[in-house]
């Protein structure tokens, strides 16, 4: 069903861009030329999403989007408001009045469709919060390859599974070259391409899981496709709905991305909690951490969402960390250090640090990176029966306090 979307502004101009660049991405519109218009149709439509103009003659946006916020039966809809106002004041204006997102004017459509698109993924993800599970997915990113994107995922999922004894997913969208299953010693039975051949809407849960890899510890794997050409079979539709089924049924989801911002990447980053965007101390890869920011803001993900991780993958000689936030003019939120000898026998062996030696410096980072990217329901409270993975996480971090 196409989402509908509900448009707001004076202009005629503006009115008929903004709708007719929607309506050619597939959604359905409703336009009003006034804030007060808007106001009395909007709980009779019950839109997806809200984009509204600011300056507008009888009520001005700001007001708009204040009362839609004070109606109970609407107030959950996006809102992105659209300016010709570029300045960070009416920006910050537009957040309390309580707008989602903020675009000015003119605008590319392009990324007009990809906000849109970024705020229904999340407004579809905030109702499945009524379901018995609400996944909590955390992607690995970089442009660059080379900086330990597969083996912060494999370490990540194993590092939940083992915490929590909950249902987690490890899925690898590196659809072409992928090697999560390799990295954890796990036989490709099954792979996306068990997928490829289903029609998407008789793709269920049950469906899924009889695909998904088991490993001793618990972790699930979605693995990539051992045939390159096998990839082409999934279209970003296919990748969506195994995300949204994954999300209702497995606390934990990690997506291994490739390094680019084709469509399983865009996928995987709409449906993520937290982003660990990855580089490595050279230029080239901070250059690509800088502009990989940059399409993040257009697309809207915010730093909230993005957590800065810079691996040490050589041992001398790299760009110091002072010098590479002056570049990003942002702080690093983590440091992976040196351990390429590590990282090879454990790729080689199929067994990550986490797993081969969780009490080593390098395992027992992972394993508290991933105690601290938890649920809080989860993290917040002692579970039951604690897992071994769970007593060494609270040992050290009670060491650190002291």
């Amino acid at each position: 069903m196409p989402s509908h979307i509900l448009v707001v502004d004076d202009d005629q101009f503006n009115l008929k861009l903004v709708t007719e660049t929607l309506k050619r991405d597939g959604h359905q519109t409703t336009a009003v030329d006034s804030g007060v218009k808007a106001l009395e149709v909007v709980q009779d439509i019950q839109p997806d999403l809200v984009i509204l103009d600011v300056m507008m003659p009888e009520m001005d946006g700001y007001e708009v989007c204040r009362r839609m916020r004070k109606m109970s039966d609407v107030n959950r809809i996006p809102i992105v408001m659209l300016t010709a106002q570029d300045s960070l004041e009416e920006k910050v204006r537009g957040f309390e009045a309580g707008a989602d997102d903020y675009m000015t004017k003119p605008f590319e459509p392009v990324e007009l469709q990809a906000r849109v698109k970024v705020w229904l993924r999340r407004a579809l993800a905030v109702e499945k919060e009524t379901g018995e599970v609400v996944g909590k997915t955390i992607s690995v990113f970089s442009l660059r390859g080379g900086v330990g994107v597969s083996s912060m995922a494999v370490n990540l999922a194993v590092g939940f599974a083992g915490l929590w004894q909950k249902p987690s997913v490890l899925v690898d969208l590196a659809l072409v070259s992928g090697h999560c299953a390799l990295m954890l010693n796990t036989p490709l039975k099954n792979t996306w391409a068990d997928l490829a051949t289903i029609p998407t809407e008789e793709i269920t849960a049950d469906v899924i899981d009889e695909v998904l890899l088991s490993h001793p510890n618990g972790v699930r794997v979605l693995a990539a496709p051992r045939h390159p050409e096998d990839a082409e079979l999934l279209d970003e539709e296919k990748i969506i709905h195994v995300l949204d089924i994954l999300q209702a049924n497995y606390h934990y989801l990690v997506l291994d991305l490739p390094h680019n911002f084709t469509p399983p990447s865009l996928a995987g980053l709409d449906a993520s909690h937290t982003i660990m965007l990855l580089m490595s101390p050279e230029l080239a890869s901070v250059r690509g951490v800088s502009a990989t920011l940059d399409v993040f803001t257009s697309l809207g993900y915010y730093r909230d969402r993005v957590r800065l991780v810079l691996n040490w993958v050589f041992e001398r000689r790299g760009l110091a960390q002072k010098d590479i936030e002056k570049v990003l003019r942002d702080n690093i939120d983590l440091v992976i250090p040196f351990a390429s000898e590590t990282f090879v026998s454990s790729i080689n062996l199929g067994r990550p640090p986490v797993i081969d030696d969780p009490k080593a410096p390098i395992g027992a980072l992972f394993e508290d990176l991933a105690f601290f990217l938890s649920k809080d329901e989860h993290r917040k409270k002692k579970p039951e029966s604690p897992t071994e993975a769970w007593e060494r996480v609270i040992k050290r971090y009670r060491a650190r306090r002291k």
